[in-house]
């Protein structure tokens, strides 16, 4: 029988690339990397993306199309799509684009354990995050304004996204900054110890119903 793989956006991006053509593992990462891709896609461990392609290949959603021979480099294995993978790739970029999942981000995490540091050490890390998100806006802006002149709105879409989100979650931030400062957002020791100590009240008693 052969085996079910699950959607991930490393998968779709293996698959979708092979849609314009064969491919060995290398050129796939590069191409990636060329086209900006890398920072929607985690394709910087070379080993997780070939254990992808190995799960595609053995999916049979790919398939080897040939083996390059070259003594300048070693051997590689060139994959094409399948027709069974351009069918599961559309469905996995419908099923991604239509139905939102919580992906458990980090920041939500740090922000539900954010009293642990106290209003100052949280608003001193808040800063630091709203000026990292400051660059990161200056950069999509500008790649958005470089490229937009000669690619089609489509091509640069998820950068229009990440600016969108990075903007938005820096006002967010500015706002709890300013919280913070003027002491309308605070708390004390007290109040984060007894926090604390219901979460893992509350993490034990679930464990002894289990």
């Amino acid at each position: 029988m052969t085996p079910r793989v699950r959607s991930s956006p490393q998968a779709l991006a293996v698959l979708g690339l092979l849609g314009a053509g064969p491919l060995h593992p290398y050129g796939i990462q590069r191409l990636l990397k060329l086209w900006g891709k890398d920072q929607v896609v985690n394709v910087g461990n070379r080993a997780n993306l070939y254990k992808t392609i190995k799960r595609l290949h053995e999916a049979q959603l790919i398939a080897v199309r040939n083996t390059e021979r070259d003594q300048s480099y070693p051997e590689r294995t060139v994959y094409e799509l399948t027709d069974g993978g351009r069918l599961v790739g559309l469905e996995w970029l419908d099923g991604m684009l239509s139905t939102p999942r919580n992906e458990f981000p980090e920041f939500p995490a740090a922000l539900s354990f954010a009293m642990l540091l106290g209003p100052d050490g949280m608003r001193s890390a808040l800063e630091r995050r709203a000026e990292r998100l400051r660059e990161n806006l200056t950069e999509l802006e500008a790649t958005l304004e470089t490229h937009a002149r000669e690619l089609p709105r489509v091509v640069l879409i998820e950068d229009e996204y990440r600016q969108s989100i990075a903007a938005a979650e820096l006002k967010w931030v500015l706002e709890v900054i300013e919280d913070l400062r003027s002491g309308s957002l605070t708390w004390n020791e007290d109040l984060a110890d007894a926090a604390q100590s219901s979460m893992q009240h509350a993490d034990v008693t679930g464990e002894n119903d289990s």
